[in-house]
């Protein structure tokens, strides 16, 4: 006999919070990724490695210094925010668009999770990504250069707050995107743009004025900023100011993202 012989059975509650349900689409985004290490692990690592190597080399062989600092300590934090940032976007958009081109995008929207579960599980999955690969990229980078740790608070809470921004946006963009053309344009006319102008192979104090001012408004240069201020202790900008100002961009990032998820913008149509 029938538990629920006299009706249909009720509608699992999951309270205000849908853990479990958070935790496996995280899980998902999380396998995906480690799946692929030669893409996601050994590729951003060699990038890295070929920019030190071909800077280095223009440079000098690592006989300038920027501020005082030697030239390949100074890149090296520069180049793991770069992995840290660009990976945390391309996985929330890779996934998003090849569920929503293989036609399993249902797969995600069909769960019993709320939009802000949603979009939760995804920009951690995201973010997790940025953070493995930085780590990785700076574990190999510690046999090429000699790596000190200064603040941990700050290398901690840079990624953190960088690898989450990123992610929220490779979420949005995700699902704005039609095709993967159009996150190309993304990437190759804002995400690198910015990463390039934002002080990872150069003290800003060289730029001419103009142009320091605009650098302020760049979001990724207070991540490589704040970043290699953990390592070797020296910042171009107010440290608390950065943190603010990145805190600030995730809430209206989630806000954003939380709301295109919730009206079902290109996901439901």
């Amino acid at each position: 006999m029938s538990l629920y012989e006299n009706g249909p059975a009720p509608n699992k509650q999951y309270g205000l919070f849908n853990w479990y349900g958070v935790f496996t689409l995280y899980k998902k985004e999380f396998l995906r990724f480690m799946g692929m290490p030669m893409q996601t692990l050994v590729a951003p690592a060699m990038t890295a490695i070929l920019f030190l190597i071909v800077f280095s080399i223009a440079i000098g062989r690592g006989n300038i210094d920027v501020a005082g600092i030697p030239f390949n300590q100074f890149i090296v934090p520069g180049l793991i925010m770069m992995a840290i940032i660009q990976n945390a976007f391309s996985n929330a958009t890779s996934s998003l668009m090849i569920s929503k081109l293989q036609g399993n995008i249902v797969d995600i929207l069909m769960p019993p999770l709320t939009s802000i579960e949603l979009l939760i599980g995804l920009t951690l999955g995201g973010a997790t990504r940025g953070v493995v690969v930085g780590a990785f990229v700076a574990f190999v980078l510690y046999f090429f250069v000699d790596l000190s740790f200064h603040n941990f608070f700050f290398i901690l809470s840079f990624s953190f707050l960088g690898s989450m921004l990123l992610s929220l946006v490779g979420v949005i963009v995700g699902i704005w995107a039609y095709k993967f053309d159009e996150i190309a344009t993304i990437t190759n006319f804002i995400i690198t743009p910015l990463s390039f102008l934002s002080g990872t192979f150069y003290s800003v104090d060289r730029l001419p004025e103009i142009f320091q001012k605009f650098t302020l408004f760049n979001p990724f240069f207070y991540m490589i900023d704040g970043f290699r201020s953990g390592f070797i202790g020296y910042s171009d900008s107010n440290l608390s100011v950065g943190l603010i100002y990145l805190l600030g961009l995730n809430v209206i990032m989630f806000i954003v993202g939380y709301y295109i998820i919730h009206k079902g913008y290109k996901l439901k149509s």
